[in-house]
């Protein structure tokens, strides 16, 4: 029976289990919490290997089950032994595919360029390509990236060469941890170039600042946030992959169509005459073709009904000659006003209106006129969508658009 069970809850064993379900339970929290990977997460990655460090060796393990974390304060087994919890996820991942390569901490590829393209609706609708100027990282092809001459590379004294130098912190009275950081002599390089021997076209870094022209092929129907990849175009430096460059796409918003996945919307503009005794009007579209849409006399459109046409939206990414639908959205504009005179003969027209009957207590109220925008400023509200002309889910975009009569 184990005094207290703390250590094993961290790294979520049993207190009778084996050492070989304690690495596999450290392995997958190292791997979890480690700072490289959670930056902010140290305080969790320490205590994760400072339970390990106890649990792992057999005699501190007996210490703890016997007394707990207060035996081992005590004395019964320092934790003087102890350097870093780097040291403790060295031993399983430095080499084997972890966050490791080579020399201290450094990745085994180097950094991904990211770099943004504002491209237009009708790029997307019809395809492009597009020129973009980008600027990396190249290894200096003057000293072949060694930063100096042949052979004037020397070791780091400060650091001895392994790019990390070890800092001894005391937290409690018989509780010692070694700390490692990046060397600052050598920026983690674990080498050093006397200035006289630095190469003149990189000054020692390795590395110098390119610009280049890349081609970016923007396909039919790509979308926005699309990212592009340019594989080994990204960063070099010396000893690593090269990384990519991925170009994401930023879609500018368009006048006139507002884009609803593979759908494109248009707001179509009528007056109350077209929406009751039929309209012809053009519509122009990405490619600049022109459509003709058209309602006959008495097929009555109402405010912001929604039609569409088959085959005229975006085309679709896998299948470019395929497209989506292309959705009108009917705004119907009423007069503001009407002659008193002509108002039988209009009714004369119209369906008759319903007879309601009112009480006779009933109480005659004046309609004033309402602006939704500046009720909603003087509410301290925001513009509410159901009174706004936008499109037919009422997220706004996509222009009002006066389309020719023929």
């Amino acid at each position: 029976m184990v005094k207290e069970t703390n250590y094993y809850d961290i790294l979520g064993v049993k207190p009778n289990c084996t050492n070989d379900e304690l690495k596999k339970a450290y392995r997958k929290l190292a791997l979890k919490y480690h700072p490289d990977k959670n930056p902010n997460e140290g305080d969790k990655f320490k205590l994760i290997s400072q339970a390990y460090e106890v649990l792992s060796t057999p005699e501190k393990r007996q210490v703890y089950d016997e007394g707990g974390e207060q035996a081992l304060k005590e004395g019964g087994v320092g934790h003087s032994g102890f350097t870093s919890p780097m040291d403790l996820f060295d031993m399983f991942f430095t080499g084997a595919g972890g966050f490791r390569g080579g020399r201290g901490r450094r990745e085994r590829r180097g950094k991904n360029l990211v770099h943004p393209l504002a491209v237009t609706l009708e790029e997307l609708y019809n395809g492009s390509v597009r020129k973009l100027q980008v600027e990396k990282n190249v290894i200096c092809d003057k000293c072949e990236g060694r930063g100096g001459k042949k052979g004037a590379t020397q070791s780091c004294n400060t650091c001895s060469g392994t790019g990390l130098v070890i800092e001894v912190q005391q937290f409690q009275p018989g509780v010692i941890h070694q700390l490692q950081r990046v060397c600052t002599d050598c920026g983690g390089e674990g080498e050093k170039i006397n200035a006289k021997d630095r190469c003149p076209n990189c000054k020692g870094k390795k590395i110098v600042h390119e610009k280049k022209i890349i081609e970016v092929d923007v396909m039919k129907g790509m979308i926005d946030n699309q990212r592009i990849v340019f594989s080994g175009e990204g960063n070099q430096e010396p000893g690593l992959e090269a990384g990519d460059m991925i170009v994401v796409l930023e879609e500018k918003e368009h006048p006139v169509f507002t884009r609803k996945g593979n759908d494109l919307v248009i707001q179509m503009e009528l007056e109350l005459v077209e929406a009751l005794c039929g309209f012809r009007k053009s519509i122009r579209t990405l490619d600049n073709r022109d459509l003709i849409v058209s309602a006959i006399p008495g097929e009555v459109i109402k405010h912001r009904e929604a039609k569409y046409v088959l085959g005229e939206g975006m085309p679709l990414p896998k299948s470019p000659f395929d497209k989506g639908l292309l959705i009108i959205l009917f705004l119907v504009k009423f007069p503001a006003s009407l002659p008193p005179e002509v108002i039988p003969a209009l009714e004369a027209c119209l369906p008759p209106r319903q007879e309601i009957m009112i009480p006779d207590d009933a109480e005659e109220k004046e309609l004033i006129e309402m602006d939704p925008q500046e009720e909603a400023r003087k509410r301290g509200l925001d513009h509410r969508p159901e009174y706004a002309e936008d499109d037919m889910h009422g997220h706004g975009g996509g222009g009002r658009v006066q389309c020719t009569t023929q």
